[in-house]
């Protein structure tokens, strides 16, 4: 079996479009804070692929393509992050006042074929614009697994705005019906999911505490969505928790090699933080 591996930045993509349905080890965006006061505040935010939960104990986030979504809705790209061997991270000044969304929203696709009268199935990964050319014309038994994953996380400056909450209508998506970073433990939260702009009914998530080392279980909640594609939580304690879930839900890891020959899977996580009460 030959593996072909296209493009420069290839690494650096199968980094950041790592499946979250995957492992122990969890991509994460993490504010320093959600609720930042003051004139033009900082916000520090990390990056990081973790086995535990908010721990720098694996490798860093490339964040190259991370974007930010201000309070009137206009999106330009993070500034410069620091990249390290376990974490990335950068600074972002909230120059104006509301919520502010952080996003890093990567795609690929993997496929396998056969070249024309040829008996050895031939692997390709990388992005969608370099299949068409990695493909041979002729090829057989062509399969393709096109993958989307969006990682947020969400800022608010002085007082909460909804200008950067509005879905893009692209991939697995959480529509936050409570406000994201308005969340009070005790109170209720109201979430609703999303696929291609569509409601998600009876679809499964989960809401998992960081600090799972302190306290030596995992401590996720599994969650599902009524005919609306919502779902409603009495708060836990204060603290920050990562938001996760993948379409379908129960896929095999890399390329099926049964079934349909084009299949989509998709995943989201967000980091989320629980005030006090």
């Amino acid at each position: 079996m030959t593996i072909r591996y296209i493009g420069k930045t290839l690494l650096a993509l199968a980094l950041a479009t790592l499946s979250l349905q995957a492992s122990a080890h969890r991509p994460w965006l993490l504010p320093q804070q959600t609720n930042a006061e003051g004139k033009e505040p900082w916000v520090t935010i990390d990056g990081a692929v973790s086995e535990g939960l908010f721990d720098i104990d694996h490798q860093a986030l490339k964040l190259d393509a991370a974007m930010v979504t201000d309070p009137d809705g206009a999106a330009t790209p993070v500034p410069t992050p620091l990249m390290g061997k376990q974490r990335s991270s950068f600074d972002l000044k909230l120059t104006k006042n509301g919520t502010y969304k952080v996003s890093l929203v990567t795609s690929a696709v993997m496929a396998s074929y056969k070249e024309a009268g040829g008996t050895e199935t031939k692997r390709f990964r990388g992005a969608e614009a370099e299949l068409a050319k990695a493909i041979p014309a002729g090829a057989t038994e062509v399969r393709t697994m096109r993958s989307h994953n969006r990682l947020e996380t969400f800022v608010t400056a002085n007082r909460a705005s909804s200008g950067a909450l509005k879905p893009s209508g692209v991939g697995l998506e959480m529509v936050p019906v409570t406000h994201p970073t308005e969340m009070r433990s005790g109170e209720k939260a109201t979430w609703r999911f999303q696929l291609d702009g569509k409601p998600l009914p009876n679809f499964a998530f989960s809401f998992t505490p960081g600090g799972v080392r302190y306290r030596g279980v995992l401590g996720e909640q599994r969650l599902v969505t009524d005919a609306k594609g919502e779902s409603s939580i009495k708060l836990p304690a204060a603290g920050m928790y990562w938001l996760h879930a993948a379409y379908p839900p129960a896929m095999e890891k890399g390329l099926p090699e049964t079934g349909p020959a084009d299949t989509r899977r998709f995943s989201y996580a967000a980091t989320l933080e629980i005030l006090p009460e």
